[in-house]
Formats: structure tokens, sequence, C-alpha cells
């Protein structure tokens, strides 16, 4: 069942409490993710699994989950062989699949469809870089029939995630266009550009004048970037920020594996809300113990 309030309604009046990172909940669990699909694999081969992820989530606080079909693609389907009709089900099992553990506690819980970047489909790190070689208009033609195919399995809200570029967040902007589902663009940053090194202000601005968008920030970054980030996003805007940046740990795409030091700080949730943050949470390597403190420090 769906929450009785929009989540832009609730962003009003208040901060919510995003979920941290689905990957490192599943291989908590036990899953192997070593496929190119990684999390996408387990909506045909495991949806408990998923499913049981979202719920240690919405049993330490969270109040929005993010869905598994940030690397779930008709294109990334068919070099498995799935076929389209059996690839538009796995996308549309994601959003069922977190519905139904939102509905296991009593607390609003909302479902962000997460909408990953292009580079995530190559499963190269390339959305750690951005500038493809395609076109805006190529983008928007990749992104759209996804979009279509979970816009129609009922999110709450599109999770425009991880996006490295102001090309991409442009194609994307235009795929939603008029969807009738309310979004977020989030990007991916480094320091105080995007990954592929524009200026946040300007990147942010691209959604200025997009109806669609409730929040704009970042996700998928260093917490210490996080900071001046919700800044600018706040001041650029006007609108809602969402935030929720990594552990503090690099990815390392050739070895598959996480390298460095957390320096996720749960009391940083207090700076980022002064500045105008209003959905909050973790990413990658962030799990649930973190977004139990990080749900403390916002009611502390």
């Amino acid at each position: 069942m769906k929450p009785a309030r929009t989540l832009a309604a609730a962003l009003a009046g208040e901060t919510v409490v995003l979920d941290g990172g689905l990957s490192n909940q599943l291989a908590a669990q036990g899953c192997d993710l070593s496929d190119e699909l990684w999390s996408a694999r387990l909506l045909a081969d495991g949806p408990e699994q998923i499913e049981a992820a979202h719920a240690a989530y919405v049993r330490v606080g969270a109040r929005v989950l993010i869905t598994s079909s940030y690397q779930a693609t008709y294109e990334g389907f068919a070099r498995r062989g799935v076929e389209r009709r059996e690839a538009a089900g796995l996308l549309a099992r994601s959003v069922e699949l977190a519905r139904h553990a939102g509905e296991t506690v009593e607390h609003e819980v909302w479902v962000a469809a997460s909408v990953g970047p292009y580079g995530a489909m190559l499963a190269d790190g390339s959305e750690y870089r951005g500038r493809y070689g395609l076109t805006v208009r190529e983008l928007e033609r990749f992104h759209r029939p996804r979009v279509e195919t979970l816009v129609a399995a009922g999110p709450d809200v599109l999770a425009l995630e991880t996006v490295p570029d102001t090309d991409e967040a442009e194609a994307l902007l235009r795929a939603v266009d008029g969807c009738g589902v309310p979004v977020w663009l989030s990007y991916s940053i480094a320091g105080e550009r995007t990954r592929a090194g524009q200026p946040l202000a300007e990147a942010f601005a691209l959604a200025a004048g997009a109806g669609e968008v409730i929040a704009v920030g970042v996700n998928c970054c260093e917490p210490a970037d996080a900071d001046r980030a919700v800044e600018a996003a706040a001041s650029v805007m006007g609108k809602p920020v969402v935030v929720y940046p990594n552990s503090g740990e690099g990815w390392d795409a050739g070895k598959r594996s996480w390298r460095g030091d957390a320096t996720f700080d749960p009391a940083r949730v207090g700076a980022w809300r002064s500045a105008g943050a209003r959905l909050v949470g973790g990413c990658c390597r962030v799990g649930p113990a973190d977004i139990a403190r990080l749900g403390a420090a916002l009611e502390g």
C-alpha cells in the first residue's frame, strides 16, 4: 500500500531518512555480486534476498527504499539472454519488492525507483567518469524505455542517481519529462565538480525549470565532498536537497574491490539539514547500523 502522503508533501515539513547501500547489505546476507548485473541479477535469481535487504533498512527507521534497478537495463539483461518482456517484469519486480518490505513496518515508507547512469550498464566503472562519447539524444533513447517501465510499476518517486555529468543529467530530465512521477536528481561528484569536471552550480541549475524534480543533490561520493555540495545545491535550486554519500572508501573497478578507510559520520546530518537537506541517507558501504545512527542523530 502506498503512503497516504506524497514524498514531496513530507519534505515540506521534515527531513526524511533514506536507506543505505543495497549491495553491501546483500553481500552481508551472503549473496554473490560478482556478476556484471551486480545486484540486478538477484531480481531473477534471489528476489527474496532483495526484499530482505530492504527490510533490514526499514527496521532501523529508513523511510525511503531505493530499488534494485540501478544496474537493471534492457541492454544488460539482453546480454544475458533475457528477453524484453521478462526484463520488463524484472524491472517492475524491483518496485514490488521494495513496496512489500515497506509494508512490514508501521511508519510511512516511500519507494524510489533507481535509474542509474549509462555507465552502470557497462559495468566497467565508467559511471565514475561520464563522457561516454554519446550525444544527449542517444542517452535519452537509452534511458526512456526503462523510465517508462519503472513509472508503470508505480513507485512514489524516481531516483535519477549517481549521474556523472551534465549531458546525462539533461538526457535523464528529457526522459522523465511529463512522466507523472516526481523525481530527484543526484550527481556523483569529486570535490566541487561532477565526475566529468563540470561546476556543481552549473550541474544543479539544469533541474531548476523541471517541474518533476522535487529534490536535487549528490550521492556515491566522499562524505566530505557531500558537505559542500549540499550548500551549493540549496543556494542554486531553492528546492529540498538530497544527500547520500558513500562510506568514504574508494571503489577499484579493476580489482572490483573497496580500498581505504570509512569516513561516513552520521553526526554530519545536523549540518546537512541546516544547509537545506531534506532527504538524507547513505550509498555504497553504508549499512543498516549507520542508517540507525543517522536517524538517531537526526532526532537528537
